[in-house]
């Protein structure tokens, strides 16, 4: 019994020992002072904007600044002549008191603006042709721009003359059901101008508004395509009159490659206005600028997503503000 009384004594020492050993060595872990943090570089400006503003920082700009800012709207896909004149043209403005984005907004509204609306003719049938290359979106546009102009009291037939490509009657056909527009299509393998002239007579006798004729997407590379595509205008010239728009769908996405789509397109087709897609997520768009400043050919339409309802009129002072916000 005294020896179990003894164990039981030592234990608790023990036990005592511990707790006054253990418990500061705990309490020095809990207020242990935090580890230094690891310094981090300053957070660059946001945006375009934010960038150009870095570069003049409220001071007098020497050449190294402009031309900085030169680099700036090339690496936005404005492209270096478009660049070059619009630098030029807030280089003129610019005062140290002047905020260098908000002159560099107006200036790109300014490049961008005039003749940016669609032509339609009230009383009598108005032609819209859309080309452009595979890829950049040009059926679904048509799907979304015959949706829009319905929903402003318009009366739209759609015409396929694309009419080698299996899906692109499938596509449009689904648009124009989406979209609530007549349909007018032949057989697979028929000649695209016959397509047209034909659905230039339909669309009259059914007493549409509008009429938007789908051509077959092409490299603007290949110039038999391209001389097919010139014939489909031909065609249509001939069949309604005049073509009111002839509009070129360009993706946001492909950079400077589109300044050279809309050049071999215009001299094909005579282009007069840019349907501008893909402008959702990350694209940027700046080569409109210099589709507009070296070509004349105005931005009419631009598309952010899939929707039927995502496709808008050109608005040159919003699409500044963005380009600048990117």
């Amino acid at each position: 019994m005294t020896v179990v009384v003894l164990v039981i004594a030592a234990l608790v020492v023990v036990g005592m020992l511990a707790f006054v050993v253990v418990r500061p060595l705990r309490t020095r872990q809990r207020e242990a002072p935090a580890a230094t943090p690891v310094a981090r570089p300053p957070t660059r400006a946001e945006g375009l904007g934010g960038r150009i503003r870095q570069v003049f920082a409220g001071k007098a700009a020497t050449d190294e600044e402009w031309s900085r800012l030169e680099d700036l709207l090339v690496r936005a896909d404005v492209g270096p002549r478009a660049a070059s004149r619009i630098v030029e043209r807030v280089r003129e403005r610019y005062t140290p008191e002047a905020d260098p984005a908000s002159l560099m907004g107006e200036e790109i509204a300014e490049a961008l603006g005039g003749d940016v609306e669609l032509e339609i003719h009230s009383g009598e049938l108005t032609v819209i042709m859309v080309v452009g290359v595979n890829g950049a979106g040009k059926t679904t546009t048509i799907g979304k721009l015959a949706s829009w102009l319905r929903g402003q009291g318009y009366k739209v037939s759609l015409a396929n003359s694309d009419t080698f490509r299996a899906a692109a009657s499938e596509q449009i056909t689904v648009w124009a059901q989406r979209s609530g527009a007549h349909l007018i299509s032949q057989q697979r393998g028929g000649d695209p101008g016959a397509v047209a002239f034909d659905a230039v007579a339909s669309a009259r006798a059914r007493g549409s508004d509008i009429l938007i004729v789908d051509t077959a997407g092409r490299l603007h590379t290949r110039q038999p395509l391209m001389d097919e595509l010139a014939k489909v205008r031909r065609v249509l010239d001939k069949a309604a009159g005049d073509v009111e728009e002839v509009l070129l769908v360009v993706d946001a996405t492909t950079g400077q490659n589109g300044l050279q789509q809309a050049r071999v397109f215009t001299e094909a087709v005579q282009v007069t206005g840019v349907a501008l897609t893909k402008l959702d997520g990350t694209a940027r768009g700046g080569i409109i600028l210099a589709v507009r400043e070296e070509l004349g050919v105005p931005v009419k339409l631009i598309g952010t997503g899939e929707k039927l309802e995502d496709l808008q009129p050109f608005d040159p002072q919003a699409f500044a503000d963005q380009l600048l916000r990117n």
